[in-house]
């Protein structure tokens, strides 16, 4: 996918300080908004470009290849949207759409804990209690980004303690009860808004209500959630590709066939992605998306390996490394954002337990 020029020239102009702390993380939404960026893959109905959310993936993986920071907060604000998408509220999506579509409402995504729980890797850290005309929300959110300070809505799957059944709620940063905390101290991707979320007895209205239940809903936004994902590792896996291929003359264009094979191995993955998340084939086989991802992080780090390869020297200079310096932080980011590879390796390491016995 190609970019819009303007935004390309930002990104790039700004990739650097957005990925030390030093550029304001408030503009980072606005650009990707003003770019028509966050309405693919949504319908024409909803307000969005229309298309396949397979076309998300790659304008995620356009933008990762020039700031793998605005492509998390990317990725955070579309993945919200893909919740209300599938959502059976539509009143919600109805009131909320159009903001988040242009950028004017941030949107985080705090089911890293729900996706870890659907899986049996932790308990849940939010609950809710029935009250007049809603819920009380109680438990934290550890990490989430696109946390705006000006106003957020983060998502939460929460322990229902009057029903005794999980749902799924949608929580507007506006309500007593909600605090956010300082961004957290990353060594990287610092202009991302990435902060903790606690809720302490906060009021919400039923409106706000994405599924009443967890078990039918998380399974149905896995695919797009990891989908999603995915492209972090696509864009950054491209861009150091092409830098190492920029660099791979004279003696170190032994590195060529190395790139070759790297560069195939990604493209094909892509292709697995796009296919499945577009045809549904993860919504009964999340395990063969859970072991594309894997191979994705590792063909990304392993990009980012040749390129310093291919850079020698010139990489560890702040003058000449041309952007190596930031990419090496981010490759060492994929892996552990959730759900890591360990915990994805985890349950396929369990499912396998299971089918031989």
């Amino acid at each position: 996918m190609t970019l819009d020029p303007t935004l390309t020239q930002w990104l790039d102009t700004h990739a650097d300080a957005l990925d030390g702390g030093t550029a304001d993380p408030a503009g980072v939404l606005p650009r990707l908004a003003q770019a028509g960026l966050f309405r693919l893959g949504v319908p024409l109905a909803a307000g969005g470009a229309g298309g396949n959310t397979s076309d998300a993936i790659e304008a995620i993986a356009a933008v990762a290849g020039h700031s793998q920071t605005a492509a998390f907060v990317f990725w955070g604000q579309r993945v919200f949207i893909e919740y209300l998408l599938q959502s059976p509220n539509r009143a919600l999506a109805g009131r909320w759409m159009g903001a988040l579509l242009d950028g004017a409402l941030a949107g985080a995504t705090g089911l890293s804990n729900a996706m870890k729980f659907l899986g049996g890797i932790e308990a849940l850290q939010v609950s809710v209690r029935d009250a007049a005309g809603g819920w009380r929300v109680d438990g934290t959110v550890p990490w989430a980004t696109n946390l705006h300070p000006a106003g957020f809505a983060v998502a939460v799957a929460a322990d229902n303690l009057s029903s005794g059944r999980p749902g799924v709620y949608a929580v507007p940063s506006t309500l007593p009860g909600v605090t956010r905390s300082d961004d957290l101290d990353l060594i990287g991707l610092r202009s991302s808004h990435t902060a903790s979320v606690r809720f302490d007895a906060a009021a919400l209205d039923a409106g706000w209500l994405l599924h009443e239940d967890a078990h039918q809903f998380l399974p149905c936004v896995r695919p797009a959630f990891l989908g999603l994902q995915c492209g972090l590792a696509i864009g950054l896996a491209r861009r150091a590709i092409l830098a190492a291929r920029g660099r791979a003359d004279g003696a170190r264009s032994v590195l060529d066939d190395e790139l070759d094979t790297l560069s195939a191995a990604v493209e094909a993955e892509a292709r697995r992605v796009a296919e499945g998340v577009d045809g549904g084939e993860f919504l009964a086989a999340p395990r063969a998306l859970f072991g594309i991802r894997i191979r994705l992080v590792e063909l990304a780090m392993a990009a980012v390996q040749l390129e310093l390869q291919a850079r020698g020297g010139a990489a560890y200079l702040h003058a000449r490394n041309g952007g190596f310096a930031r990419r090496w932080r981010e490759a060492a980011f994929l892996p552990i954002v959730t759900p890591s590879l360990v915990q994805l390796k985890t349950e396929l390491a369990r499912q396998a337990q299971r089918e031989a016995a």
